[in-house]
């Protein structure tokens, strides 16, 4: 199976411990390229997440988002107030309004505005390892499987483009004696409308060497070799989109040699057939892992 760079997935998971959200998005790079992006408390866990998703994905730019939401049905409040902190403050503005006149009252939560005063409660981080990491390795099964699903929908594309690209092959090496034959002719008629009389061994010459300017048997062979290559390579799939990428460089360039050495309108349309087809598989291919 080829994989496709282009995927998303999401997956949730609760406990005593709160909720947990996972998102995952990937798109084609050159390479393997990770943002994760985690809440202050989740830090600790940066590192085993990049590890994890190194190990299963190979190429794409990969973002993973997680929220977590801790639980207060157990433990109660999820902040805690800094009571010595707190008291200083009081004992300090009561020191001010004593310097004031006409001080007015000092409100509770310009006290709790105060930096520190509220504190978040600490996370027990033993207990939230083991579902963080489950619910990454949950979201990359899920992101895996939709990389799989559009990876198989642009190999049965790629198929479908070599069984055209062969088409237009056979056409030509069918024909490819007739059009030899005929050019052939053509150039003993502008022979004989120009009069010129060549001897035997170098009319034969000329003719040989015509005709190898215009056969592209050996062309279409490579490029019937790169069709099937690319098959196999499909059909053993993995991570395979840079030889998919550099074969189709090697089809382009017998694809070239076809056109420049066309003698037939037919010819050349296969020429610029297989161009077409090359570009359409070598703009899906930037998406293969």
């Amino acid at each position: 199976m080829i994989y496709s760079m282009t995927a998303f997935a999401r997956t949730q998971s609760t406990g005593e411990w709160g909720s947990l959200v996972c998102e995952m998005r990937s798109i084609n790079h050159r390479y393997l390229e990770m943002s994760v992006h985690l809440p202050d408390v989740l830090r600790a866990f940066e590192m085993p997440i990049r590890e994890r998703i190194r190990d299963v994905l190979k190429r794409g730019k990969v973002e993973c988002l997680i929220r977590y939401q801790p639980s207060t049905g157990k433990a109660g409040s999820l902040y805690e107030i800094n009571t010595l902190l707190a008291q200083e403050l009081c004992h300090a503005s009561e020191q001010i309004a004593v310097m004031l006149l006409n001080a007015g009252p000092v409100c509770p939560t310009d006290i709790l505005r105060f930096p520190g005063v509220l504190e978040t409660k600490e996370t027990d981080m033993a207990s939230l390892e083991k579902p963080i990491l489950a619910l990454v390795e949950g979201t990359l099964t899920d992101l895996v499987a939709a990389r799989g699903r559009e990876g198989e929908e642009l190999k049965q594309i790629f198929l479908q483009r070599m069984d055209l690209m062969q088409q237009e092959l056979t056409k030509v090496r069918e024909n490819l004696p007739r059009l030899i034959q005929e050019q052939q002719e053509r150039l003993m008629k502008r022979f004989t409308d120009a009069k010129l009389e060549l001897e035997p061994g170098r009319l034969e010459q000329e003719m040989v060497i015509f005709a190898q300017k215009i056969d592209v048997a050996e062309e279409i062979d490579r490029a019937e070799t790169h069709i099937g290559e690319i098959r196999r390579v499909l059909k053993h799939g993995g991570a395979v989109g840079r030889r998919l990428d550099f074969l189709l460089q090697e089809l382009n360039r017998e694809a070239n040699t076809l056109g420049s050495k066309s003698v037939d309108a037919g010819m050349m349309h296969t020429a610029v057939e297989m161009k077409v087809l090359i570009e359409q598989v070598r703009e899906q291919v930037q998406n293969v892992e």
